[in-house]
């Protein structure tokens, strides 16, 4: 079998000497079949990395002939929301159908759904990576031809194309915006899992920033959320430490959300915001939120391409491609610290 050609069901009939009717009345249980037959095509399907041809059938039906399957963690998140409508709308021009899917950052959901995309014969495959998942299973169709290209976060176990934000320069220059507005204590509330690709860059930024500063990284000033609520608490419990921030860097722009509703709900107006990514209504609040802005939709069309290339037979060294993120400054990132409002 060529290199670059995906298995069929032709491949795994030769493979294991028998006919494609034998291959298929195993692989969908119709039919008689031996013991020791459903083992050796089990295996040798195993083996190729062959998946059935769903596609075939749909097309049959009357379904799609050409997909690009994309598998996000958070259906609900304007930010995947927005990489998902520039890669379709990049695609659609090549005649390609989107499906997607959410993993809720789950490895066994993003493998179970990456399985039932590739079982479709899909022609593309996107993954923003769960934490913990292992990208392995997917060296054989990615050898076979398959475009796989791994979004917002690099994947694990397969050298294949990564489109990513600059996270950690972009949070750098957040801090470090809040700094030159004279905050010595900035909070930093990050992402769940605290593995998680995005967060630890994001931190690592914080960090550095602080560090060019000769500030102290206190740990006290540190913690995360995964959701508004929890946001919302953890900035309630930073502004009640006995020497609490006066400054807050939001990981992403649900934990923005949470920081701005805490704000408003205690009253507090003498705390500088700046988060990571944009939110929808940023300009309406008062004051408006300054952000470190990635391009959702540039991370999106970037993919595209990219796997579009692939597709076309481009077969150069995998690549990780950087889109810049920029600071919009709005209001809530240039409120000055509490020594230089009283000088």
């Amino acid at each position: 079998m060529a290199a670059n050609r995906r298995p069929t069901l032709a491949d795994v009939a030769r493979e294991v000497g028998v006919s494609a009717k034998t291959v298929s009345r195993v692989l969908n249980e119709d039919g008689p079949a031996s013991a020791r037959t459903r083992e050796q095509v089990l295996a040798a399907v195993d083996r190729l990395g062959f998946q059935p041809n769903l596609m075939a059938r749909n097309i049959r039906v009357g379904g799609p002939d050409t997909t690009v399957g994309l598998v996000i963690p958070d259906l609900g998140n304007p930010f995947f929301g927005a990489v998902a409508r520039a890669i379709e709308d990049t695609v659609r021009d090549r005649g390609l159908t989107l499906l997607m899917g959410s993993s809720a950052d789950a490895p066994d959901r993003e493998r179970a759904l990456t399985d039932k995309f590739l079982a479709r014969r899909i022609s593309i495959l996107m993954v923003v990576p769960s934490v913990g998942a292992d990208h392995s299973h997917l060296k054989s169709h990615r050898t076979a031809g398959l475009p796989v290209v791994f979004l917002d976060r690099p994947g694990s176990g397969l050298p294949t194309d990564n489109v990513v934000s600059t996270n950690r320069d972009g949070a750098h220059d957040g801090v470090a915006h809040l700094i030159a507005h004279g905050h010595r204590r900035i909070g930093f509330i990050g992402d769940l899992p605290t593995k998680l690709y995005t967060r630890r860059e994001r931190l690592a930024g914080y960090r550095s920033a602080l560090q060019e500063a000769g500030l102290p990284a206190d740990r006290a000033l540190i913690t995360n959320a995964h959701d508004q609520h929890g946001a919302s608490t953890a900035t309630s419990q930073l502004l009640g430490l006995t020497d609490p921030p006066t400054a807050l860097f939001a990981g992403n722009n649900i934990v923005a959300l949470g920081i701005v509703t805490e704000l408003a709900r205690s009253g507090r107006k003498d705390v500088a915001v700046v988060a990571f990514d944009d939110v929808e209504l940023a300009e309406a609040l008062e004051p408006a939120l300054t952000v470190v802005a990635q391009n959702p939709e540039e991370i999106g069309r970037t993919a595209a391409t990219t796997a579009l290339s692939r597709l076309d037979g481009d077969r150069t060294r995998a690549l990780t491609i950087t889109v810049p993120t920029r600071l919009i400054v709005r209001g809530s990132g240039e409120r000055p610290a509490p020594a230089l409002r009283e000088a």
